[in-house]
């Protein structure tokens, strides 16, 4: 088990097909590799951050149904996309930046597989942060 709980894997390809629309055609042999990537990245994080990421997991599910009476993975596509506009732009900052993290993750999880990102140009470099510091040292 990594850092993403397995009760909440279905929810992030959930999340993913709803932010990325291009994850939905994916395997379930690729989302294993976009999960893989979000684990790899909450791995590096203290456990309190990995906790709150957990913790904005079950209010992103449960949030709706003060509104439509059932858990955004319930609804449908419209209404989830409805709920994850007002995340988006939540005016208690806490709360939006919880999203915007999860929004963040979920697309590096997808733009940076490298099949993925190589059909966009992303081209990394093994020694890119050696490059930056080359570049500020100029």
């Amino acid at each position: 088990m990594g850092a993403i709980p397995d009760s909440q894997r279905d929810l992030l390809r959930l999340l993913a097909a709803r932010l990325v629309p291009e994850s939905a055609k994916l395997s379930r042999t690729e989302h294993s590799e976009m999960l893989a990537l979000i684990d790899q990245a909450l791995a590096d994080r203290p456990a309190g951050m990995q906790r709150q990421f957990s913790l904005f997991l079950r209010v992103l599910r449960w949030a709706p149904v003060a509104r439509y009476g059932r858990p955004i993975d319930r609804l449908t596509p419209q209404q989830q996309d409805s709920v994850l506009r007002w995340f988006q732009d939540f005016p208690v900052q806490v709360i939006r930046s919880g999203f915007w993290g999860v929004r963040t993750l979920v697309m590096m999880s997808y733009y940076g597989r490298p099949e993925v990102g190589a059909t966009i140009g992303y081209h990394p470099s093994a020694n890119g942060n050696a490059v930056l510091h080359a570049r500020s040292r100029r």
